[in-house]
């Protein structure tokens, strides 16, 4: 079991049952850059979470739907390595970012989608989750 899923293995997470409708490649040839294998774990299995993590609330979008939402908020025009996967339900998203080439981080950042705004919330996914779960907050 990957160590994310050990922290989401406390809370009420629905299960993916259907293959991904979205492929990896497809919104990886958008971003232009390769997603971190335990966000792919977590999209393939799972279909979408909302809740709370340590103290912070947490909403992880449906992987099947995050070209739609990402292209509704204007995401990947303005920010084109930059991929939102979910929010936090206070007016800030949470995103994958690759600021430099081979290195990705988890942001986040408000919704007036500005590169400067992002904040490091994990140096990966894991890491980001692990975070939270640990009781560091947003703006730590």
């Amino acid at each position: 079991m990957e160590q994310f899923e050990e922290i989401l293995s406390k809370y009420e997470i629905a299960r993916r049952v259907n293959k991904l409708r979205v492929t990896f490649e497809e919104v990886e040839k958008i971003i232009n850059f390769k997603l971190p294998d335990d966000y792919k774990t977590f999209a393939s299995n799972y279909l979408e979470f909302e809740g709370l993590i340590g103290e912070e609330n947490v909403r992880l979008w449906n992987f099947d739907e995050i070209i739609e939402i990402n292209t509704g908020y204007q995401i990947f025009k303005y920010l084109p390595e930059t991929l939102g996967i979910g929010g936090n339900g206070g007016g800030e998203y949470i995103a994958i970012e690759q600021p430099n080439e081979g290195e990705l981080r988890i942001v986040l950042s408000p919704f007036i989608i500005e590169k400067e705004a992002h904040i490091e919330i994990g140096t990966s996914f894991t890491d980001f989750l692990e975070r939270l779960e640990n009781g560091k907050e947003w703006f730590d």
